[in-house]
């Protein structure tokens, strides 16, 4: 299992919904949390290993170990935001502040298809929504004002030159 690079078109796709909760789909699950310690994340969603399925697992640092999210929607968030730092390993090396919500609420499946909610605040809110980003075809890079993003262009056409056809292990 490989993670994509900025430049590979899986990570521009809206996911599809998952709608087999079977063993191929906890097998895959224990395979993206595997390679997200691996990879030292704190969130891998499947568009970057290649599958454009609504699926992501993340470790919000809470002490509870990874979570899986299938077929996720957030359903209300504050009306505050927060700037915070992020980085992504489909597109390394790069840093850059951004803002989300402070705080939200999503339903999500877990791997035996039971629906769920959660609500989460701050980190772990930021590492839900930046996931929930890639189901829709989103990079953290995107949410960037102009300014920065004409600052990281010559990094981020570099990263996706050559990564065109290869993926990374990062």
């Amino acid at each position: 299992m490989e993670i994509k690079i900025i430049g590979d078109p899986v990570l521009r796709r809206k996911a599809k919904r998952v709608n087999f909760f079977d063993s191929a789909l906890r097998t895959l699950i224990g395979e993206m949390v595997r390679k997200m310690y691996e990879s030292a994340g704190v969130g891998l969603a499947a568009p970057q290993v290649g599958l454009s399925i609504a699926l992501f697992v993340f470790d919000d640092q809470s002490g509870e170990g990874a979570k899986e999210v299938v077929n996720p929607e957030i359903v209300q968030t504050s009306s505050e935001t927060l700037l915070g730092e992020e980085g992504c390993l489909s597109v390394p090396g790069i840093y850059a502040d951004v803002e989300r919500y402070r705080w939200i609420k999503a339903t999500y499946y877990n791997r035996y298809g039971q629906l769920k909610e959660i609500e989460l605040e701050g980190y772990p809110a930021r590492i839900f929504q930046h996931e929930y980003d890639h189901l829709q075809g989103v990079l953290f890079i995107d949410r960037l004002p102009k300014e920065t993003k004409a600052i990281l262009k010559p990094k981020l056409l570099k990263l996706a030159k050559s990564s065109k056809g290869v993926t990374g292990s990062r």
